[in-house]
């Protein structure tokens, strides 16, 4: 490992290196961002031993006030440095001089405490922030700055935040208005929407169905308006409607994760019943990120696949054998160029390729399918190389893409575009929406099929072959279940997703939900991170963690069907969720778990 001594060198007689000595010298010595990028693999953080992780100098952690050095005081979660900074009594001159500077700090922790983030520590990487609490941050710098007459946009401040939290917000925003501002938000919360001033509403549906002011007014007005798919679901005209029957649940038949504790996990074992729709909920920071994201999607990673990402701190996992595939749906893009589109994604254009090379003008000119690749030379545009786009470095600033002047972003060559099918060229399919093009391949069944998936997703209004990067998050996101759906079923795949409902109108989760319902209904298991309600009450079983965030969470707190969850005082989610099912006013048939030990 560590190479060879002097005395192996005399016994052996020949020389070996190591492999970690091998692996730190090409690092240091390299120069190509490939090389580093592949020993990144290789590395692990951890805390330097001279300083133990402080980043300074003893002389530096040597001061203290009130019996901590500055790097015991950054340790500290916001709430705890607020108690710190509360119970502070210096003496007589010293008060003097640290007055204006304490009288900051409370404040500043103050803001924070009134955003919830009081779960966080002083020291938080801003890489490892969710983005909703990266908003928040910045929200509660500008609360502290006491402007007046400043228009603030906000886009899904609720991101990541629990409903108990949702009225600290509200007050947040209500506070920067009674200061003369102007606040402008983004949202498909239902409490942001339903305490707005002013609601603008813009539909009546997406892509090319969108794009007007539906309606703007007050709620009841909104309300009150039939084409407004918000109005519908605000009034109750409309709704997501709970299930009929939930799956059983089989707690024998599971995934198990035994002695958790990354992060502020309390060393807990939790059950993930396999073949079911799971949530996992909790108020932010309570950990539930931690155990899906960091331990439990990285151990079947390890296990299933080798690897190289490092698991949370646990003991075991259990009954990876039941499974064949983890996969996580995120809301990242689907390709990082225009070249990625849903066809190309999903596998739709390798069809819709082999459709056109089978026409007769394309077997008279001996064109293969390959000719409509916009990937590889022959029918591209060779001025865009296929992308339909120019890009044009900024160097200081982001990269700008413009039409290709050459091929007026068509993508192909004159003479590919000149073989049609039904008075269409290629460039015109991947142009025309998901919803067109199903009845347009009505005769192809392997080609409608994966259409469908796309179109049954909600993303009928998208074009075939729209840029990756022209698409939301959401949208991704579907995309990318769009695909899975299409492919074989082998019923023992793991799905995993964190916060799928960002950026989703209510008529895009109802949308979500049916997707997520048949991958389980196709024996498959898919575990959400959500704090949406809509979604928590469709769930067959949830995992609750909290109580609180920070160090006071990091515990299950309930566990089992809503209809069993609504029952436990202790949980915050419960509480919620009780009022939701009350207003549905639904009885669902709920089997009851098999219990174990």
């Amino acid at each position: 490992m560590y190479g060879t001594s002097p005395a192996d060198e005399q016994e052996y007689g020949m020389y070996f290196e190591g492999v970690i000595p091998n692996l730190a010298r090409r690092w240091e010595n390299t120069a190509s961002e490939y090389v580093k990028t592949r020993l990144t693999g290789y590395l692990s953080e951890q805390p330097c031993r001279s300083c133990n992780g402080a980043r300074l100098r003893p002389e530096a952690v040597a001061v203290t006030i009130g019996g901590k050095n500055i790097h015991q005081l950054t340790t500290l979660s916001v709430e705890k440095a607020q108690v710190f900074f509360n119970k502070l009594r210096l003496e007589q001159q010293k008060a003097i001089i640290a007055e204006q500077v304490l009288k900051e700090i409370k404040a500043r922790l103050k803001f924070m405490v009134d955003v919830g983030l009081e779960y966080l520590t002083l020291d938080r990487r801003s890489s490892t922030l969710a983005g909703g609490e990266a908003q928040r941050i910045r929200l509660a710098t500008q609360v502290g700055s006491g402007l007046v007459g400043v228009c603030y946009v906000l886009d899904e401040p609720t991101i990541g935040l629990h409903k108990r939290d949702n009225n600290r917000l509200l007050g947040i925003l209500k506070r920067l208005t009674r200061l003369g501002n102007t606040v402008l938000v983004v949202e498909h919360d239902e409490d942001i929407i339903r305490t707005a001033d002013h609601i603008i509403d813009i539909g009546p549906a997406a892509g090319a169905h969108g794009g007007q002011v539906v309606v703007q007014g007050g709620l009841k007005q909104i309300m009150a308006c039939a084409e407004s798919l918000t109005g519908q679901y605000l009034s109750g005209a409309r709704r997501i409607p709970l299930p009929v029957k939930r799956r059983p649940c089989n707690l024998r038949k599971c995934i198990e994760v035994r002695g958790a504790a990354e992060n502020n996990l309390q060393s807990i074992d939790v059950r993930f019943p396999l073949g079911v729709f799971i949530c996992v909920t909790g108020v932010s920071g309570s950990g539930k990120s931690t155990l899906v994201s960091q331990v439990l999607l990285r151990a079947l990673r390890r296990r299933l696949y080798s690897s190289r990402e490092k698991p949370g701190k646990h003991d075991a996992i259990l009954g990876t054998s039941q499974i064949d595939k983890v996969i996580e749906i995120d809301q990242s893009p689907i390709g990082k160029t225009p070249r990625s589109n849903p066809a190309t994604y999903t596998g739709v254009f390798d069809e819709v390729r082999r459709l056109f090379s089978m026409t007769r003008e394309a077997k008279i000119r001996g064109y293969k399918p390959g000719r409509f690749s916009f990937n590889v030379k022959g029918g591209r545009c060779e001025a865009c190389r296929g992308q339909g786009t120019m890009k044009i470095e900024m160097h200081f600033l982001p990269d700008v893409y413009v039409t290709c002047q050459s091929c007026r972003g068509r993508r192909y060559n004159p003479e590919t575009l000149q073989v049609t099918y039904k008075g269409k060229n290629i460039a015109d399919v991947l142009d025309m929406p998901i919803e067109q093009a199903v009845d347009f391949f009505a005769n192809f069944p392997t080609i409608v099929r994966l259409l469908k998936t796309l179109n049954d997703v909600g993303l009928g209004y998208v074009q075939l072959g729209q840029s990756s990067t022209t698409l939301s998050g959401g949208e991704a996101q579907r995309v990318k279940l769009s695909a899975e759906l299409g492919k074989a079923a082998t019923g023992h795949t793991f799905y995993v997703l964190d916060e799928p409902t960002t950026g989703l109108h209510f008529a895009d989760i109802d949308n979500l939900l049916r997707v997520l319902s048949r991958l389980c209904d196709m024996g498959n298991t898919v575990v959400v991170i959500e704090h949406n309600l809509d979604v928590i009450k469709m769930a067959d079983y949830i995992i609750d963690l909290g109580p609180e965030g920070g160090a006071a969470g990091g515990r299950v707190v309930a566990k089992g069907s809503p209809e069993e969850i609504i029952r436990n005082k202790k949980s915050y989610t419960a509480r919620f969720l009780a009022t939701k099912l009350k207003v549905e006013g639904a009885r669902v048939e709920a089997p009851q778990a098999v219990k174990v030990g």
